[in-house]
């Protein structure tokens, strides 16, 4: 946990952002794989944990806004817990910790709502929160989406999307150990491996570090596939092979990076080439990154780069600026630049994309731009990733292509040439300053010469 001062200073914020009424917060619960005592990985709510700390399952919190308390509900081990697990805190001892004073068994929580005149919640993504909301306040789980506080919500992310200097050093540390993790990948791949063995060595190193990995890790053969978890196949020479996972510290903050490297000793002369492209589009997102001025600029950037790179070997042709407006570069890039990243990897995305990414305004419908997570102008404070790639989805070329699809922007036949390709992706983490926009962590090997050169050694 941080200092205790933290969290009241960050609860006092929100009561200020309120206003008035009670504010209803949710723990998370375990979460059984396959029968009670056999649970995954506990990981406590992000809200829960940014106002709190705490991450233990079970237990509820509220800000009485009015009368001035916090009360946490939540029951003591008792011995025949202890048996299996050992001396464990109390609630009151764990509550002191983050400086709440009032602490209650989690039956007496009905009986404290009854009064209340005021009930602030949030959207709720564990059914076992929304069947415990139902219990308490009779709110039917079809209806919560149309019952949140969007008041609370909006409270939440204005505070929440502007990191602290002692949040920017717990994203650095995660975002160190997660560059660590795809250099062990990038070291380890040898031809005739299978993807499971890369990435267990990814995982190892994030449980040697004390922490887990922030989401599924993405190791495969097939980067096409924006999001492959599958682990099956057997690397061979002349593949390509993308690695997207992150580090999550202790205390729950992400990490989150990309990279993309030949399971040869270098890159083929036609991987090199869409490789450097994916690198140009990157920079050319990380130059637009500028304070008050909308993410979406960046996006925007990424795009026409890609475009353009694409035009210069032959697979798209026409005015970049009308390709990229109608959505055609979308058949090489079909989702967003980046997104927020903080106690989430995709920082608050609970709360809704449309209050995190877009300031309560409505998202694109275009296939590629109603991807991006987010668009709205960038504050000092925030936390985003920058991860433009090039896809090669047959799928998509078969389904565009027999449409006749922006013909006068494609050439089909350079581009089913290229079917089999793959994908390649290069994603790093920024935090907006004062003086513009600063990576954050250590450096990432993403060069072609750093990558081969990683490959040889």
């Amino acid at each position: 946990m941080f200092k205790q001062k933290t969290y009241i200073e960050r609860r006092k914020i929100l009561k200020e952002k309120v206003g008035s009424g009670i504010i209803l917060l949710f723990g998370n619960d375990e979460s059984p794989m396959n029968y009670t005592d056999n649970t995954y990985h506990f990981r406590q709510d992000s809200t829960f944990l940014y106002y709190f700390g705490i991450s233990h399952p079970g237990l509820a919190a509220v800000i009485d806004i009015d009368n001035d308390r916090e009360i946490i509900f939540g029951n003591d081990y008792t011995i025949d817990d202890i048996v299996w697990m050992g001396p464990q805190p109390t609630i009151a001892e764990r509550s002191e910790l983050c400086g709440v004073k009032n602490n209650k068994p989690l039956n007496k929580l009905s009986a404290f709502l009854q009064s209340a005149q005021k009930i602030h919640f949030l959207p709720l993504y564990r059914p076992e929160n929304k069947i415990k909301l139902f219990n308490l306040l009779n709110i039917n789980p079809t209806e919560i989406d149309k019952s949140f506080s969007v008041e609370l919500v909006k409270a939440i992310v204005s505070q929440r999307e502007i990191k602290t200097e002692e949040e920017i050093k717990e994203i650095e540390k995660a975002v160190d150990i997660s560059v660590d993790m795809h250099v062990a990948a990038m070291k380890f791949a040898r031809p005739g491996m299978n993807e499971a063995q890369l990435a267990a060595e990814i995982h190892k190193v994030a449980l040697a570090a004390g922490g887990e990995i922030a989401f599924p890790i993405i190791a495969t053969v097939n980067g096409q596939t924006l999001h492959n978890h599958y682990h099956g196949n057997t690397i061979k020479e002349g593949d390509l092979f993308l690695v997207d996972a992150g580090y999550e510290t202790p205390l729950g903050y992400a990490g989150d990076l990309s990279s993309t490297f030949p399971v040869s000793k270098k890159f083929t002369p036609e991987q090199k080439e869409i490789y450097k492209i994916t690198l140009d589009a990157h920079q050319a997102a990380i130059d637009a990154l500028q304070i008050q001025q909308p993410f979406k600029n960046a996006h925007i950037a990424a795009c026409k780069a890609i475009f353009d790179g694409m035009k210069s070997m032959g697979f798209t042709k026409g005015n970049t600026q009308d390709a990229v407006e109608a959505g055609a570069h979308a058949l090489f890039f079909p989702c967003g630049t980046g997104h927020m990243m903080g106690l989430d990897v995709h920082d608050m995305e609970d709360l809704g994309e449309v209050w995190v990414g877009y300031n309560g305004q409505p998202k694109s419908t275009q296939f590629g731009l109603k991807s991006l997570r987010l668009a709205k102008p960038l504050e000092t404070g925030h936390v985003v990733t920058i991860e433009p790639g090039i896809y090669f989805i047959p799928e998509l070329i078969d389904l565009w292509r027999s449409q006749n699809k922006f013909s006068e922007f494609i050439n089909w036949e350079k581009v089913d040439s290229y079917r089999n390709f793959g994908g390649i992706r290069n994603e790093e983490d920024f935090v907006m300053t004062q003086n513009g926009v600063e990576l954050l962590g250590k450096p990432k090997p993403k060069t072609i010469e750093e990558v081969e050169s990683i490959r040889n050694s």
